[in-house]
């Protein structure tokens, strides 16, 4: 199956960022050199799923609210690494993409706050395509920041709709796909309530070799999927 004959695309994909680190290992590299990598693969793949197969809505998970826990010198990176991905150019890279960020980002450096917040300013009005970015992001928090909004907001009763509507995601659909790199089997806290009906995939390629032909393959996989959202098919 080719490009060219994928029938069903998913509309909203999610892709677990994972395996920098095991990759630069592998070659004799630094850590920080495999997070290179991956965000510079980060931009190829984004701009295959957008340009190439029209998937609406893509969702990466780039920083963990875990991931601060790990050494200041590769916190460090991570974030010079952020920098340079919300530059000035991000709307050149990405023609008609709108920028969500999911997490909480002010707990970064403020320069990189100001950074993020006028590239969702910039890109606010564009439709076509939406990258959710999530930077110190986890599934958790996220619920219990909408929950929290929600109080702020004198709400007694709450249902489904309320509930999403002050999610970092509002307005969009859940995850359809869930791709996940380097063979590990777990959602890490991504996206919990997005996740709900979501097909997963973890190929055991690290982020950083994880190709064109490697998005091709989990796409037609996805082809075979049988989603019967708890249904039955007569």
């Amino acid at each position: 199956m080719t490009k060219n004959e994928l029938k069903i695309l998913p509309t909203h994909l999610g892709i677990i960022i994972d395996g920098n680190g095991r990759w630069a290992k592998m070659r004799g590299l630094s850590r920080s050199q495999g997070h290179m990598a991956g965000f510079k693969n980060l931009e190829v793949i984004v701009k295959e799923c957008f340009y190439k197969y029209n998937i609406p809505h893509v969702s990466i998970y780039a920083f963990s609210t875990e991931n601060w826990k790990r050494p200041k010198k590769e916190v460090d990176y991570l974030i010079k690494i952020l920098r340079e991905y919300l530059d000035d150019n991000f709307s050149v890279k990405y023609p008609n993409v709108k920028l969500n960020i999911m997490g909480d980002y002010t707990k970064f450096p403020e320069d990189l706050v100001i950074k993020a917040t006028a590239t969702i300013e910039e890109t606010k009005n564009n439709t076509k395509f939406i990258l959710n970015l999530g930077i110190n992001y986890g599934g958790r928090d996220e619920l219990l920041y909408a929950i929290n909004n929600i109080i702020k907001k004198e709400i007694t009763e709450v249902d489904a709709n309320i509930l999403e509507n002050h999610l970092y995601t509002k307005g969009q659909p859940p995850l359809d796909f869930l791709i996940r790199t380097s063979g590990e089997q777990r959602l890490s806290n991504f996206m919990l309530w997005q996740v709900a009906y979501a097909e997963f995939y973890f190929p055991k390629v690290h982020w950083p070799a994880f190709k064109k032909k490697d998005l091709l393959e989990a796409l037609q996989t996805y082809q075979n999927r049988d989603r019967r959202f708890g249904a039955i098919k007569e």
